[in-house]
C-alpha cells in the first residue's frame, strides 16, 4: 500500500522561490539521490513530473520541482529584474 503525499503549505511572507531539476536517467536511485540532496539544502519537494514516449512506458526524463520561502523581499527591494533577452523583451521573438 502506497502512502499519499501532501506537500506542505507555505505562507507567502516574503514570496516563494522554485527550483527545477531535470533527470535524463530516471531510476529510483537517481530520484532518491536528487530529492535527498535538495531537501538537505533546505528545499521542500513540490512534485515530480515524468516524460514518457509512445514507444515505452518507462519515463525518458523526469523534472523534480522544489520550493522554499525566498529571503528576498517580494518587491525586490532594488533594481528591477533583468530579462536575458534585453531591451524589455519578455521572450524570444
Amino acid at each position: 500500500m502506497s502512502k499519499h503525499y501532501d506537500p506542505p503549505i507555505l505562507t507567502k511572507s516574503n514570496g516563494l522561490r522554485y527550483k527545477f531539476v531535470e533527470l535524463s536517467i530516471v531510476t529510483d536511485d537517481t530520484i532518491e539521490r536528487t530529492v535527498n540532496e535538495w531537501v538537505a539544502k533546505g528545499w521542500i519537494l513540490d512534485g515530480i513530473r515524468f516524460v514518457t514516449t509512445e514507444s515505452s512506458r518507462r519515463p525518458a526524463m523526469a523534472f523534480i520541482s522544489f520550493v522554499r520561502e525566498d529571503s528576498e523581499p517580494v518587491d525586490g527591494g532594488g533594481a528591477a529584474p533583468v530579462s536575458p533577452y534585453g531591451g524589455g523583451k519578455t521572450g524570444p521573438h
